[in-house]
């Protein structure tokens, strides 16, 4: 029986045992053939980056360096891949990606991390041959402004980018990712000191989630990066270094209505005035880390505790210059007017002060309610 490839392939597809399906090539060549524009998925490790549940493709190799031949035999013999994976692969070189410019048009999803010997000139052949990409990850890789812009303009329908720890990655290459990918809706810039956030000014709507911990962020950078009015998540955390002033309140002038998640941890400048403008402007906010924010006094958490009436998670490491249990008392009677009054998390205080707060809280919490309904009905 002489079966048309259409068959064959209908019938691989519907193996359910991975031994059937890595067997299936082993009948002749045509099945091979069929098996191999089948895969859609590859990830390959070097020695750096090892998992026990990794593919046959990848067990066995991660013992020996990935050279540019290794890809290109990969990439030769699967040429309708949407997943490829390279983390790890240290000194794979630029030329271990020149097959991308024939077998790349169907890749969505491609990680380079820690690629260290790859450089611009192989990020432009990323950009050449996968148009297609929306996903892309180049954690701790030596990609500058010029790879980036040149991946921006080739990919416009990237919604996911990973350059954390890109180091020359500035404002320029951000500009060009936010202005030419208008689907962009998460990137990950953790540690790229050379960011300031004005790249950001004008950026899509559909940017919803934004890890910007320990970049040099400016005022105007955070005024940019909520400018698309989307943004549900956003880590800012260890900014104090940067950051002075009433600079983070930036956050709450307008733009960020749709905030959900919002990490300050370590934003040891974060003060009063700043938390209460983003508390009366992240209305929805549900989740709050304010870690190690020791100049939030009273009047801050008092203004978290009437503003932000959905928020079912704050979290603070320490309560700084509050000692006062009747203080404690106050905030978190305040915060306890939420729904989540279980997940306020306050550390350094004793088991007998958290007894008592807690009891004082109650009485506080009734009292309160009791006012806000009287107040609601008149």
């Amino acid at each position: 029986m002489n079966l048309l490839d259409d068959c064959l392939l209908d019938i691989f597809q519907r193996l359910d045992s991975r031994i059937d399906r890595d067997s299936f090539g082993l009948t002749c060549h045509r099945w091979l053939r069929i098996q191999n524009t089948s895969r859609r998925s590859v990830q390959l490790y070097s020695s750096l980056f090892t998992q026990s549940n990794s593919s046959p493709l990848s067990q066995g190799s991660f013992n020996i360096n990935i050279s540019a031949f290794h890809v290109y035999k990969l990439l030769t013999r699967f040429q309708q891949l949407t997943s490829l994976s390279l983390s790890g692969c240290t000194e794979l070189p630029d030329s271990g990606l020149s097959q991308l410019q024939f077998f790349g048009s169907n890749l969505q999803s491609l990680n380079l991390d820690c690629c260290f010997e790859i450089s611009d000139t192989g990020f432009s052949l990323v950009a050449s041959g996968c148009s297609n990409l929306k996903s892309v990850s180049f954690y701790r890789c030596n990609i500058t402004d010029i790879g980036l812009t040149a991946i921006a303009k080739s990919c416009s329908s990237l919604q996911a980018v990973n350059l954390s720890y890109c180091m020359n990655i500035s404002d320029y290459g951000i500009r060009s990712l936010s202005q030419e990918c208008r689907q962009l809706r998460s990137i990950i810039m953790s540690h790229c000191r050379s960011i300031t956030g004005s790249g950001f000014n004008g950026c899509s709507e559909t940017l919803i989630h934004v890890e910007a911990d320990s970049c040099k962020l400016e005022p105007d950078g955070i005024s940019g990066l909520v400018s698309g009015g989307g943004l549900e998540y956003l880590n800012l955390s260890d900014l104090s270094w940067c950051i002075h002033g009433d600079g983070l309140a930036r956050i709450g002038q307008g733009s960020a209505v749709n905030l959900r998640v919002l990490n300050l941890r370590m934003c040891r400048n974060a003060t009063n005035e700043a938390i209460m403008m983003i508390s009366k402007g992240c209305l929805v906010l549900q989740e709050w880390s304010l870690a190690f924010c020791h100049d939030i006094s009273i009047t801050g958490w008092v203004a978290i505790g009437w503003n932000c009436n959905n928020l079912e998670f704050v979290r603070r490491e320490s309560i700084g210059e509050i000692h006062d249990l009747n203080q404690l008392t106050l905030i978190t009677a305040g915060l306890s007017l939420l729904f989540g009054i279980n997940h306020i998390l306050m550390m350094g205080l004793s088991s007998e002060d958290t007894l008592q707060a807690r009891a004082a809280t109650d009485r506080n919490v009734r009292n309160s309610r009791r006012r806000k309904k009287k107040v609601a009905l008149s």
